[in-house]
Formats: structure tokens, sequence, C-alpha cells
């Protein structure tokens, strides 16, 4: 199959990872893969680095024509029978391809479970030949938008299965965490709907409740410094490490003794995902997709979302019962084998595209 991707973001998130994995995934079962997105993003470079078939395009925003005319040309010339759409500026320039004589069949992904709110934006949903939603939660949202059942498939995230690095505890010494740290981590883009405020207030109780819990927050944002504020505010500045953006997670991971997702809103969480591959005890919001993924007392623990005290009792409950966190974080790795391996995201994302032959 000829496969054209399409990702309109110049930043780096966990869509942006599922895209790069799916690429991935189908070039090397076989198919003839391009993947197009944002000129000078970190997609683009990460790409041709995994040695993919990458075309630039500019993309300035929804409907903007020089995507369109670019995006029209390059399906064309490729002879793509698929057009993936991964955000809505790449299904709006799909669209727009598409009047102008691309011949490709549109498959659309949605990843966030915020509502679908403008009529502009239910229609090009309607349009695409099916729309993969990456939860349930997810699809809920997209039905009650308008789209019929019949075109929507969940096809869950997924992260791959492989050894966590060594140094992790060396990695955290260094940000400043003593040998004997509890250590709940959280993997996460500071903005609004992640919900850090949460996290930080449960914190403050966390920590004097139990005497060696350390908080690593890793990632950045435009929330960081108010969040960092609101830590000093707290009296968590020696307690909490705001590690920024970082390369390493898969020495980090493995050395969280809790993974923490305190979002209001999740469309799935991928970094929830790499916490259970490493077999990570998790205590989660029950925010979109979480719950799919989490199931509270078997793989973790699941509270109500904005509501710190639920979150500081379930984070103390579980750091100061080393057995819990082993059961929980097999349980959590044994569902992530089931249903959250990139494989078989793949193998799911073409057997919808086969549909649509």
């Amino acid at each position: 199959m000829r496969v054209v991707h399409v990702d309109s973001a110049s930043g780096w998130r966990g869509g942006q990872n599922q895209v790069l994995l799916t690429a991935q995934g189908m070039a090397a079962r076989g198919h003839d893969v391009l993947l197009a997105c944002q000129r000078g993003g970190v997609l683009e470079s990460r790409a041709r680095a995994a040695g993919l078939d990458v075309r630039p395009l500019s993309f300035r925003g929804d409907l903007w024509p020089g995507a369109a005319w670019g995006l029209a040309r390059l399906l064309r010339g490729f002879g793509a029978e698929r057009a993936h759409l991964h955000d809505p500026h790449a299904l709006s320039a799909g669209l727009l391809a598409r009047a102008l004589g691309a011949r490709a069949t549109l498959v659309a992904t949605r990843r966030v479970d915020f509502s679908v709110r403008s009529g502009l934006s239910r229609a090009k949903y309607r349009a695409a030949a099916r729309v993969i939603a990456v939860s349930r939660a997810i699809a809920d949202v997209l039905e009650r938008a308008g789209l019929r059942p019949e075109a929507l498939r969940v096809v869950y995230e997924g992260v791959p299965d492989r050894e966590p690095q060594a140094g992790g505890r060396e990695a955290l010494r260094a940000l400043g965490l003593p040998e004997d740290a509890l250590v709940v981590g959280n993997v996460a883009a500071l903005t609004d709907h992640k919900d850090h405020e949460t996290l930080l207030a449960a914190a403050a109780s966390v920590v004097t409740r139990v005497p060696s819990a350390w908080f690593v927050i890793v990632g950045d944002g435009e929330l960081r410094l108010p969040l960092e504020a609101r830590a000093r505010a707290l009296g968590l500045q020696a307690r909490c490490v705001f590690a920024g953006f970082r390369t390493d997670l898969d020495r980090l991971l493995p050395a969280f003794d809790v993974f923490c997702l305190s979002s209001h809103m999740e469309g799935l969480g991928t970094s929830l995902l790499d916490a259970m591959a490493f077999g990570r005890a998790v205590v989660a919001t029950r925010a979109g997709g979480i719950p799919e993924a989490v199931e509270d007392g078997v793989t973790g623990r699941v509270v109500p979302p904005r509501d710190p005290d639920a979150l500081a009792d379930a984070l103390a409950a579980v750091l100061g019962d080393a057995r819990a966190r082993a059961d929980l974080g097999a349980a959590g790795r044994a569902r992530f084998l089931d249903r959250f391996t990139a494989d078989r995201m793949v193998e799911r994302t073409l057997a919808v595209y086969e549909e649509v032959a």
C-alpha cells in the first residue's frame, strides 16, 4: 500500500511520536510510506534520522492554500492510495488537496477529547472516509458531534516494548534527589489540561505524610514559570524538581516508584503507556481515555479530576505499600502488552485502511 502520513505540528509531543511510530511500523512491514510534515519541525528531523522518506511542507494554520497545493502535488506524484491526516490542520490540507485532484482515500485521527464545537470542524471529520479515535472516550466525543458511528474506529495509541535503559537512579541523583527518595514522576507538557496545579496541591499534602517522597515533573510549556512559582508558594522547592524536556525518558521512567498523570482532559496519554510498559505503578485521574488503560485497584489507582485530596490519598497509599506498587506495575505491564503496543497500533491502523479499499 502507498501511504502518506501528514502532520502539521512544528514541536514534539506524544502525537508526533505516534506519527513517527506508525510510519516506521508500516515501512517495516513493506508498505511504501511517505511523511509530509512541517518544514523545519522536530518531526522532520527525527523522521529523517529514522530513515523515512520525508517531504516538508509549510503549514500556517487551518486552510492554508500553500500546504494544500503542496500536498495535492505530493499525493498525485507519489500515487498515494491512503492519506492519513493526524491533526486538524492536516485534515484541512487533505480535504483541499482532494478538491485539487488528489485521489487518495482520506483517513483522519483524533487524539484529544476536547469537544468538536464548530460546524467547520464537524464537517471536516465527516468528510473523511474513516476517523480513528485513539480512545473510546474520544469516539464518544465525535459521536456527540454528529459523526456516524460506522465511520469511527477506536485504535489505541501504542508505544514500543523495549528494555529500560540503565542509570535512572543516577540521573535522579543528578537532579538533586537523595538515594532513598520515593519518587513520584510526571511526564507531560506544562499546559492547562495536564493540570499540574492539582498535582502540586496533592504533593504538598503527600510530603507531610510520606517523609521520603519527592516529585519529578518532566516536560516544558507555557505554564512552567507560574507552576514553579506555585511550587515555591506551597513550600515544595526542596521536594519538587522541574526537570524540563528530557530525551532520556527510558532511563528516568523505570526509576520512578510511581507515575502520576493529573490531567483534567486527556485523550489517552502516551507517557502513561510508557510507564505501564516499564511496569510502573500508576496513579491517574478519571479523565478522557485514561480509565481505558488504568483500571482502579487493578492496573493502578484512578481518582476524580481536579481533586487534590483524592489524588494525595491515592499517592500516599501507593507510596506506602511496596507490594501494592509491584502488583499494580505488573498488572499494568500485562495490560500494556495486551492492548497498547506500537505493533498492535500499526496492525489495527492498517486494518482500517483495508476497510476503505
